[in-house]
């Protein structure tokens, strides 16, 4: 592996097979960490399937193009502001901008890029969603300085990671917003939860470099906070399901995202330097999972 290529990398052949122009801007956007955009298009399939409008194969593309885009636009844009942070950290320090592969200015062209791309997905959608979309780029901006002001950055990037919940709705749904709100602040504890168990992979080098994150103000106490976040995220999505449709049948959906998220917080290692990555990219069945049961709750008689 090239010394350039960061250790969480999930494709590390494909990446290494680039030309080093096209490797590093790869690796600026994330593109060789899926995980990170995964996280973002779930929410947004929650919303649209919560809606009751179907499948929508159509729609969930763009959003998935979307997300992508977007996903790697907001790596850029976090990496700009956080370039002197990143060469203090171990683990970020051999990131295209703070190694010095990449300009700052290459960067805000590559971040001008992707956000073209995010614009045509955004124009695909009806003026509402436009709206509530256009919203949460206050959300994005004010997310890289989170970790320097508060112990709790991880709740500020589960307002912003599961937005796409309030799009998908409002791409679709009715003027009721009860059900979607709930889901989306369950979905906000989901997320302060598996940042949590990635955020230990940072613990001693934030705590030197003067970062901040839940994970460090847990202290001894992880596993119990992150099941409390995880616990929180079903209750509310089952008052969501309760919201939407008044049946507690639709209840039953939620029972294999839960245990899949009892599974992470019981087998959680915090001392096994590769368990807390695993815990943490698994995710993206938690995801899945939350997907298909709002797609059954939302569709449920249509």
């Amino acid at each position: 592996m090239t010394a350039d290529i960061v250790p969480d990398t999930e494709h590390r052949g494909l990446i290494a097979r680039l030309p080093q122009p096209a490797r590093d801007l790869a690796q600026l956007a994330r593109f060789d960490r899926p995980i990170g955009w995964w996280l973002l298009f779930w929410p947004c399939v929650v919303g649209v399937w919560l809606s009751g409008a179907g499948w929508q194969w159509g729609t969930i593309c763009w959003f998935l193009l979307g997300s992508i885009a977007m996903r790697g636009a907001g790596c850029v844009y976090n990496d700009i502001t956080d370039s002197e942070l990143d060469q203090k950290d171990a683990r970020t320090a051999s990131r295209p901008i703070a190694s010095g592969r990449v300009s700052k200015q290459t960067a805000w062209i590559w971040l001008s890029v992707l956000c073209l791309v995010g614009l045509i997905v955004l124009l695909q959608l009806s003026l509402l969603a436009q709206v509530i979309a256009l919203a949460s780029l206050l959300l994005v901006a004010a997310y890289p300085f989170m970790k320097r002001i508060t112990w709790w950055p991880q709740a500020w990037l589960g307002l912003t990671f599961n937005w796409g919940v309030l799009v998908g709705w409002a791409a679709f749904g009715d003027a009721g917003w009860a059900a979607p709100i709930a889901v989306y602040l369950g979905c906000v504890l989901w997320t302060v939860g598996y940042d949590t168990i990635y955020a230990l992979q940072d613990r001693e080098d934030d705590a030197l470099v003067g970062i901040r994150s839940s994970a460090l103000r847990m202290g001894g106490k992880v596993k119990q906070g992150v099941a409390i976040c995880y616990g929180g995220a079903v209750l509310l999505w089952a008052l969501g399901f309760w919201l939407l449709r008044a049946d507690w049948v639709s209840w039953l959906t939620l029972m294999p995202v839960g245990w899949h998220l009892a599974w992470q917080v019981l087998t959680l290692d915090e001392k096994d330097p590769d368990n807390p990555l695993h815990r943490f990219r698994s995710n993206r069945m938690a995801g899945l999972l939350l997907a298909v049961a709002c797609f059954v709750v939302g569709n449920a008689g249509v």
